[in-house]
């Protein structure tokens, strides 16, 4: 498995004055640079900016190999390195929130703290410089290796962008003026692994259950099922459910149409999600599933618990991605660097040899509205994968491919679409993962 370092540090020019971070994240292998980050931030400390620089690094690494990544943090600010690693206290109540934040993004890795001298921590010296010099000039901070950059010129984006791996989970954002500002993990976009999102607000229990009572005070149209008034029809449910882990997954690979097989952990998931799916109030009427292996696995948990037969739909599969089906996303960076820039720029490019997003859309678009015609009235369980799952959810938020790029999709969460007849489909939940735990 792909581990990380990352190289962090911030300064300010008269402690209190003008500051700013850097943030540096390499592959631990190689030391090969895949993501670098640098902000000025006004009048602060240190400290403060110490602090910055780190939390900008485990953001930078989240977006780029998504949780459960394996990393070692350097920096030569040893308050920082001891106060995370736990052995000294935070006495500065104004850094309590700052370790608090960075502590929480921590949790969602496998991190060693390292102290290392000044000296061997260039790189997030340089950016952090780079930032104040910038914005002493007034002009933001851009990464010298961005297309088109000169140093001391974007603010605070990264400069190699990423994506997770897309098996199970990986992702990247692309280079700064790319479209996406975070690309699709497996987990997220693809089939990669498992990102951190969102709580959200409404779980599909409490969603079905206020299928009619839910109301708003709002001026707003008085058309049903649009979110603000209780609807006037009853709804076509949608429960989108996403497999559970595979050996991609855990390996943060690229699983399109390869057919891996649940791991122990991922029937374990399956069975969770179908314990959860058998009780009051889902009353799940149909389930249809993608012909993957995982996919099928995790529906058919479901099945056994509910009496209920699976239809396969072809549909549901998950996008192909070509040749780099199986390979990291590091692995595609470096063979592929090209078609990767413009695979994550342009939703109808193509990994080689594999199939667009705006392709996948339009399959995913055929297929959701012939079930939402075919099961009129119902609640239908939707077992797929990250994009199909993905692309329903945008399709009915009317929002641009490009959102795929803003979501994330843990294995086996759960979302809820709900479509009436006298108004637009409403998105109940997103991401609901609450029966894993």
């Amino acid at each position: 498995m792909t581990s990380f370092v990352i190289e962090a540090d911030g300064g300010s020019r008269g402690n209190p004055g003008p500051a700013g971070y850097g943030a540096v994240v390499k592959d631990a292998a190689d030391g090969q640079v895949l993501a670098e980050v640098a902000e000025a931030i006004g009048t602060q400390t240190n400290n403060n900016a110490e602090y910055r620089g780190l939390i900008a690094g485990l953001r930078s690494l989240l977006d780029l190999a998504g949780d459960g990544a394996t990393v070692e943090v350097r920096m030569d600010s040893k308050l920082v390195i001891e106060q995370m690693a736990g052995r000294w206290k935070i006495k500065n109540e104004g850094l309590r929130p700052l370790a608090t934040e960075a502590a929480a993004l921590a949790r969602r890795l496998r991190v060693t703290w390292r102290w290392i001298p000044r000296e061997r921590n260039k790189d997030a010296d340089r950016l952090a410089n780079e930032a104040m010099d910038a914005a002493a000039k007034g002009r933001p901070w851009r990464s010298a290796s961005s297309p088109g950059a000169s140093p001391g010129a974007s603010s605070g984006t990264s400069a190699t962008a990423g994506l997770r791996d897309t098996s199970s989970a990986a992702t990247l954002a692309p280079a700064a003026g790319t479209a996406p500002a975070t690309a699709p993990a497996q987990d997220s976009l693809f089939d990669t692994g498992t990102l951190s999102a969102p709580e959200t607000a409404v779980s599909p229990v409490d969603g079905i259950a206020a299928r009619t009572s839910g109301t708003a005070e709002r001026t707003a149209p008085a058309t049903g099922g649009t979110g603000w008034r209780a609807p006037t029809t009853t709804a076509t449910s949608l429960l989108l459910l996403r497999h559970g882990e595979t050996p991609m997954s855990t390996e943060r690979r690229f699983s399109g149409l390869g057919d891996p097989e649940l791991t122990p952990n991922g029937v374990a998931q399956a069975q969770a999600a179908a314990a959860r799916l058998a009780r009051e109030p889902y009353n799940v009427q149909v389930i249809v599933s993608s012909p993957l292996r995982r996919a099928r696995a995790t529906a058919e948990a479901v099945a056994a618990r509910t009496g209920l037969e699976v239809v396969v739909e072809d549909e549901l599969r998950e996008v192909d991605f070509g040749a780099w089906e199986g390979h990291t996303f590091t692995e595609i960076q470096r063979r592929w660097p090209d078609e990767l820039a413009t695979w994550l720029a342009d939703p109808s490019a193509a990994p080689p040899g594999g199939e667009s997003f705006g392709e996948a859309a339009r399959r995913v678009q055929t297929i959701g509205d012939r079930l939402v015609e075919r099961y009129e009235g119902r609640t239908v369980l939707v077992v797929s994968h990250v994009t199909p799952i993905k692309m329903l959810l945008r399709s009915a938020l009317l929002a641009p491919l490009a959102a795929l790029y803003r979501m994330h999709l843990d294995l086996a969460a759960l979302s809820l679409i709900e479509y009436y007849a006298d108004g637009p489909a409403v998105v109940k939940a997103f991401n609901d993962t609450s029966h894993l735990r």
